[in-house]
C-alpha cells in the first residue's frame, strides 16, 4: 500500500463513469508515413524485443533479443531506453526496470545485430527497494540545452484510497528531492508527450475514457491538468508516444485485452482543440504478458506539448 497520506486535489483526475467505445478520430494532426517509434518490450521470459511501427500504420518484425536480461516473470515497469550508436556497430542502451521488488537503472551494448549483448556489457545497478504492485508507470526523462541539463524520474502509484504522481531529479549522487502530486486516482494509463528545460508533459487515460495533458513542473509549482477529450479512451493498457514533426506525436494505444494496437496522429497539446487523427489498427499482435517501452535516440527531445 501506498502510505503517502489520504488527500485528493479537488477537481484534478477524479473516478469517473466507463464508456465503451473505440477512441474515435478527428481532423489531421500532419502525421506522414515517414512517422515512426521504436517499441521494445520485456516479454515474461526476461528478454527484450524491438519492433518499427510507422504512422501507415504498419509494423516490422518483432525481433526477440537480447535474451534473458532478467529473471523469469520478474521484470515490469520498463522505462524508455535511451539508445545511441558505439563503434563499430551496435547500440549503448540504458534504462529502468523493476525487478521483483526493486529499481533497477540497466544497460548493455549490442552488437552489430542488435539483438545479442556485447560480453561483459550488462549492468544492473539497484537504486532502491519497496516497488510494490501499487507503483502502475515508471518513465525517465532528459532534457538538454546549450547550458542546462536535467533529468527526472515519474511514477503513478495508486492504492485503493490514493493516486499520486511522484517525480525524481536525478543527480550524481542518486534520486533527490522526491515530490508527490495528489488527485490522480482515477489515471489508467500515461505516456510522456512533450519535455522542456522546466516542465514534462503527459498524456493521461482515466478509468472512464477521458484523456488529459498533465504538465508538471521540474522545480516548484502544481502540475497543469487540461482535458483533451472527454470519453472512449478507457480501452487502451499501455500508451507509448513518439515525436512526430515539428509539433506532434505519433501515438500507440495498446489492448492488452484484445492484442490490438491502434495509431493517433496528435496535433501539439492545446486543449479540447487538440487535433488528433486515428491512423488505424496496427496489422500486428501486441502479447498482452509483455512490458511495453519506447527506444528513444539519445538527445531527442519529444515536443507535443
Amino acid at each position: 500500500m501506498i502510505r503517502y497520506g489520504r488527500t485528493l486535489a479537488a477537481g484534478v483526475l477524479l473516478a469517473g463513469g466507463f464508456a465503451s467505445a473505440a477512441p474515435a478520430g478527428a481532423a489531421p494532426a500532419g502525421a506522414t508515413a515517414a512517422c515512426s517509434l521504436r517499441l521494445g518490450s520485456v516479454t515474461p521470459g526476461g528478454d527484450h524485443t524491438v519492433q518499427t511501427i510507422t504512422a501507415t500504420p504498419s509494423a516490422g518484425a518483432r525481433r526477440v533479443g537480447p535474451k534473458d536480461l532478467y529473471p523469469d516473470g520478474q521484470a515490469r515497469l520498463p522505462s524508455s531506453v535511451r539508445y545511441e550508436p558505439v563503434v563499430p556497430a551496435g547500440e549503448q542502451r540504458q534504462g529502468l526496470v523493476v525487478v521483483g521488488p526493486n529499481m533497477y537503472r540497466s544497460s548493455y551494448t549490442t552488437d552489430g545485430t542488435g539483438t545479442a549483448v556485447v560480453p561483459g556489457s550488462v549492468t544492473q545497478t539497484l537504486i532502491a527497494g519497496g516497488w510494490s504492485d501499487d507503483y502502475k508507470y515508471v518513465e525517465r526523462s532528459e532534457y538538454s540545452g546549450t547550458s542546462f541539463s536535467r533529468e527526472n524520474v515519474y511514477s503513478l502509484a495508486i492504492d485503493p484510497l490514493n493516486g499520486l504522481i511522484i517525480r525524481w531529479t536525478v543527480t550524481d549522487t542518486g534520486w533527490r528531492y522526491r515530490t508527490t502530486f495528489p488527485g490522480f486516482k482515477a489515471v489508467k494509463t500515461m505516456a510522456l508527450i512533450g519535455q522542456g528545460a522546466r516542465y514534462d508533459t503527459f498524456l493521461a487515460t482515466t478509468n472512464g475514457g477521458a484523456l488529459y495533458t498533465v504538465q508538471v513542473p521540474t522545480g516548484s509549482g502544481k502540475p497543469v491538468v487540461t482535458k483533451i477529450r472527454t470519453s472512449t479512451w478507457q480501452g487502451f493498457e499501455t500508451l507509448i508516444a513518439e515525436k512526430c514533426g515539428n509539433y506532434g506525436t505519433l501515438l500507440l494505444g495498446i489492448d492488452k485485452n484484445t492484442g490490438a494496437g491502434y495509431l493517433y496522429a496528435v496535433g501539439h497539446a492545446n486543449g479540447a482543440a487538440t487535433v488528433i487523427k486515428g491512423l488505424g489498427k496496427v496489422p500486428t499482435t501486441f502479447p498482452a504478458g509483455d512490458s511495453y517501452f519506447r527506444y528513444n535516440l539519445a538527445g531527442v527531445h519529444l515536443n507535443g506539448a
